[in-house]
């Protein structure tokens, strides 16, 4: 039986023929789906969350950033080319399989590659010659061909580079960020060999501004850990420098501002309660456990890691401190956290720090609410406490007057600081929210 040859799947992309299927359709891989079809692809969507799937077949959305109108405009066209399923057999209808899959920790704070060994296995037994797979989960160089292409090709009985092609294409999505987009974001892409780079990158250069192609899969899956490293290692490092300055009297925030106006060799990062989100607070451990393979230790990216896990317990400890001076102790206290997502204007609350900081204060006796109007109520969270799906945002203002100590853990705007210190007792602030607050200044502590 001869081999496909990759030119009949590059002209069915030339062509928008191509069907693209996505597996996950999460904040990475809905907006990658709508992409797809908002270029003309014929898309296909995968998931195994019935909520999700039902959601989207009435034309709802289900993650605040992503626009309704964006799904109900494609089921309106009514041409078929807009469809998701929770049927993982239909795999064999696309021509591309993008695998965009949560990459946790496990307990022991290890790789959990649960979701990409399942996700494979469900797509493997539906392989057919001539497709295309590209994982774009964040994870460990190696991860492409040591993990995902075995399985396919137990399976499927079918050769990586020569039955179907097979590459990584590291996400790179920033929910919330009014300047970029899923289209618009450059599109790192390396295959298993230089023919499934091509494939890989014609077929994002259809739906993207720009495709950066590099040597291999290793390559490009080290490249996305490699951003998120060199974020978590310059908070790490303001982080550091938050804590000194606290002992020293001096305002970090105006520090890392003025060190901004340097217009060459500085960029700025800010300082907070500890890092959050799909990526940061994961990707480098990634690293440091495959390093240990090759008896490396990631000394520097470690030691990143270790300051930004302690921030949440610094935010207690300065709350327990600023209590005390007002002669009121922790255990027994209401706190009101301000802001449950892990960064500003949106609803996703992965790894936030705020979930850790609402344990610690729990666990010491406190009192625990929280407003955030971007996250009505809690929502479900892998190896988390059955407590924390009981929560619900409470009214700001009565919020504020119930509490002891109200800290802001999440700057979102649209909130009247000004009316927060007003209405508040006392304020922990860990985000610099209250910069421009200029009346009852007494109240508020840094963190």
């Amino acid at each position: 039986m001869p081999r496909p040859h990759p030119a009949a799947l590059l002209a069915k992309i030339e062509a928008r023929q191509a069907v693209v299927g996505v597996c996950g359709l999460g904040y990475v891989g809905l907006p990658l789906l709508l992409t797809f079809a908002e270029r003309a692809f014929p898309v296909l969507g995968f998931d195994i969350d019935a909520r999700k799937i039902d959601a989207l077949s009435r034309g709802e959305t289900y993650i605040r950033h992503v626009d309704a109108g964006r799904i109900r405009k494609r089921l309106a066209d009514g041409d078929g080319r807009f469809a998701v399923t929770l049927d993982f057999r239909r795999a064999r209808e696309a021509d591309a399989l993008l695998l965009c899959v949560p990459t946790p920790l496990t307990p022991e704070r290890e790789p959990d590659m649960t979701y990409i060994e399942n996700t494979t296995r469900a797509i493997a037994p539906h392989l057919r010659p001539g497709q295309l797979v590209v994982l774009e989960s964040s994870t460990y160089p190696g991860t492409t061909e040591e993990v995902v292409k075995p399985i396919l090709e137990s399976v499927s009985g079918l050769r990586a580079g020569e039955d179907f092609s097979l590459a990584f294409s590291p996400e790179r999505e920033d929910p919330g960020n009014p300047r970029f987009d899923t289209a618009t974001i450059p599109k790192v892409v390396g295959g298993f060999t230089p023919s499934c780079t091509a494939v890989a990158s014609a077929l994002y250069a259809g739906a993207i501004s720009r495709v950066v192609p590099v040597k291999g899969t290793r390559e490009a899956e080290l490249t996305k850990l490699l951003e998120n490293i060199y974020r978590c290692v310059n908070i790490a490092l303001v982080n550091e420098l938050k804590l000194l300055c606290e002992r020293m009297g001096i305002d970090v925030f105006e520090v890392i501002s003025a060190a901004a106006t340097k217009p060459f060799g500085f960029m700025p990062f800010q300082p907070g309660p500890g890092l959050g989100g799909h990526c940061i607070p994961i990707d480098p451990f990634y690293l440091t456990w495959k390093a240990r393979e090759f008896e490396f230790q990631t000394r520097f990216i470690e030691l990143a890691g270790e300051i930004n896990t302690s921030m949440p317990y610094h935010v207690v400890q300065r709350t327990m401190e600023a209590l005390n001076e007002a002669g009121k102790a922790l255990k027994g206290a209401r706190i009101l956290i301000l802001g449950l997502a892990y960064k500003k204007n949106v609803d996703d609350v992965r790894e936030s720090p705020s979930i850790r900081i609402i344990e610690l204060f729990r666990e010491r006796g406190a009192e625990v609410e929280y407003h955030d109007p971007f996250c009505p109520r809690m929502k479900e969270m892998r190896r988390k406490p059955a407590y924390l799906l009981d929560l619900q945002s409470v009214d700001l203002e009565q919020g504020v007057a119930r509490a002891d100590a109200v800290v802001i853990v999440t700057d979102h705007d649209g909130i009247d600081y000004a009316g927060v210190v007003r209405g508040a007792k006392l304020v922990i602030d860990t985000r610099n929210a209250t910069r421009d607050v200029v009346s009852g200044r007494e109240k508020i502590r840094t963190a």
